[in-house]
This record gives structure tokens, sequence and C-alpha cells, in this order.
């Protein structure tokens, strides 16, 4: 299996730099497993796909704003730092901190950086592979609270601008946070649209796999076997693996990061089990799905990590055709952009 087996031609204007407004007026590709076929409606008309007693499984993450701007303290020069995650795993608790640095050449250790409109300082303290950093906040506190007071939200390199609202990057079910980067399939959900679907009797559970920058880099290693993912910490709680595990209907996964974070906690006969950890599923074509049934994605860059899960799913040729489908029909892609529901 090759890098370039996931490549297709985008047309940059097709790229969405804005969200729909209102949420749910974004377009939907329906793409049939079983038969090929593709159907074009708009995304508040996925109920009429879903049947009684099928389950949705959102993930429930909150994106946290993890870009800090600042100064160095000695020599000055402009610095950007993302911050990933705490090095000890506690969100919330004081600590170090693992970031990308720019321009990382000039943060060597024992920089002070100073961020924010009190000029918060921070230490590199520590260098990592892949020229990460370890920075530590000097000035008390934790750096959660921090990101909260200064921080931005980081967004993709290629939507260029920021976003109009605070919230246009996060689903309107965006409760735990800890993401560096927004489920973006769960976007498309308007409240209104989520109490018709339970009306209807579709089940609606979630679960929280805080999605870090590994899901976004780029696949380098040609055989594309060579590639090994960031690991991402996931929550299924007890009360989410029975209430799926109850259904009577199809299990379908909102977005790729659910899909992980499902496929990694169920058993080989599908059932779902609690689970809190650390996942680096890689799913690539062949992969055997235990759980998942149906899909709700975006449309996702070429040769990644999320383009080979989808085609996993639903097969290499019938993704890239109803993806050149799509750049046909003028669909919006990635983050901002139009959904894809796979059955």
């Amino acid at each position: 299996m090759r890098l370039s087996d996931f490549e297709y031609a985008l047309p940059p204007e097709l790229v969405a730099q804005r969200p729909a407004s209102p949420r749910d007026a974004s377009r939907l590709l329906v793409l049939d497993r079983s038969t090929r076929r593709t159907t074009h409606r708009n995304f508040r008309d996925i109920g009429e796909y879903l049947r009684r007693g099928d389950t949705l499984v959102v993930n429930d993450t909150r994106v946290i704003p993890a870009r800090l701007r600042g100064r160095r303290r000695t020599g000055g020069g402009a610095v950007e730092l993302l911050l990933l995650r705490p090095s000890g795993g506690r969100l919330g608790a004081e600590g170090d901190w693992e970031a990308l640095a720019r321009p990382g050449r000039r943060l060597p250790t024992g920089t002070i950086v100073e961020v924010g409109p009190h000029s918060a300082p921070l230490e590199v303290v520590g260098r990592l592979p892949g020229g990460r950093r370890v920075v530590r906040l000097l000035s008390g506190g934790t750096m959660l609270d921090l990101l909260r007071s200064c921080g931005e939200v980081p967004l993709p390199p290629y939507i260029r601008g920021a976003v109009s609202g605070p919230d246009d990057y996060q689903t309107v079910y965006a409760r735990e946070e800890g993401a560096v980067a927004a489920p973006t399939a769960g976007l498309h959900f308007t409240p209104e649209l989520l109490s018709r679907l339970r009306d209807q009797g579709v089940g609606l559970v979630a679960l929280t796999l805080h999605i870090g920058i590994g899901t976004f880099q780029s696949v380098r290693a040609e055989d594309v076997r060579e590639h090994r993912m960031e690991a991402e910490h996931s929550t299924i709680t007890p009360e989410a693996a029975a209430e799926v595990n109850a259904r009577r209907g199809r299990l379908v996964a909102v977005g790729t990061s659910a899909v992980r974070a499902l496929e990694t906690a169920s058993t080989p006969d599908g059932r779902l089990q609690a689970y809190s950890g650390w996942t680096d599923l890689f799913i690539t074509p062949g992969y055997a799905f235990r759980a998942v049934q149906g899909l709700v994605t975006n449309f996702h860059l070429p040769r990644t990590t999320l383009l080979m899960l989808v085609c996993a799913f639903a097969g290499r040729e019938a993704i890239l055709q109803a993806y050149a489908e799509a750049v046909r029909e003028r669909y919006r892609f990635y983050s901002f952009g139009d959904a894809m529901l796979i059955l």
C-alpha cells in the first residue's frame, strides 16, 4: 500500500474558509457502500437515512485555545507556541507541557518567552524528538488557566483568517476540554437537528477523544505501513458503553476520531467496553471493523491518515470516485466543508 494511492486533485477554491450558516445548511453526499451509489442532499436531511434504533456516537471533546504568541525575554523576537498536552497527562494540573515552537531554532533550553498582556513567563526546559519543546509556566497557576486567558484557538493552516465567533470551531455538544483540533464532522449538527433525531428514535451517545496534532500530520513514509500514529487519549464511560451495547439498530460514528475510539474499545464480537487510556490505532484498507456500521465524516486532505481510515471503511476506489464527484459538484472540502454519510 503506497502513499500515492491516497492522492487526489483538489482545486484550491474548494477549501472551505468559513462554516456553513446555519450549520446544517452544509451539503451531504450519501454513499451506499454496497452499491457505491451516491446521493446529493443537505445535511439537515440526514434523518431520512437513519432508522429508529440507530445510535449516533459523537466525540464531545472541546478545543482548547492552545496557541500562544509572545516574545523572547532576551533579544526579543516573536515566538509562537502550540501547546499540545501536559507532560503529566492531567490537563488542569500544574506542570510542564509539550509544545510546538516557532522559530524552534531560536528557542534552546533555558529560553524565557513572555506571552499575553501581562507578559507571563514560560521557560523552555527541554527538547523532544520532532523539534518539540517542553515548556514550564514560571508565574504560578496552571497552563490551562493561562491558555484560557490569552490563548487562541488553533485553526488548521489552510484556513486563512480568524473565525467570526468563539464557538465556530466547536461542536454544539463540545464539553470536555483537551483537543487541539475540532472533531469537524460534528460541526454540522445544530441543537434543533439533534432534537429531531432523538424524536425520531435515533440514540445519541458521547465519548471523548482529545484530538492531537498527530491526526493531521502528513504521512511521509511511502509505504504507509511504516507510519506510526501519535497516541491520543480517549474515554468511554460505562454508561456510554452500556447504551451502545443495548441499541437495536446500527452504530453510526460521527467523525474519524469516534471511529478510532470505538474500534479501540470494542471486543472481537463488536461489543463496546468502557475505556480510559491512549490509543494509537492506525486504520488502513484491509482493517476489519468490529463495531462501526456507518460513518459521518468530512472530506479529508490527500495522503492523510483520515483519508486512509475512510478508504478502509468504504473501499479506496469508492471513496476516490466519490471525492471526484464531489469536486465536480463543487462541494466544500476540509474542516469547514461539507459532509459525507457512508452507510
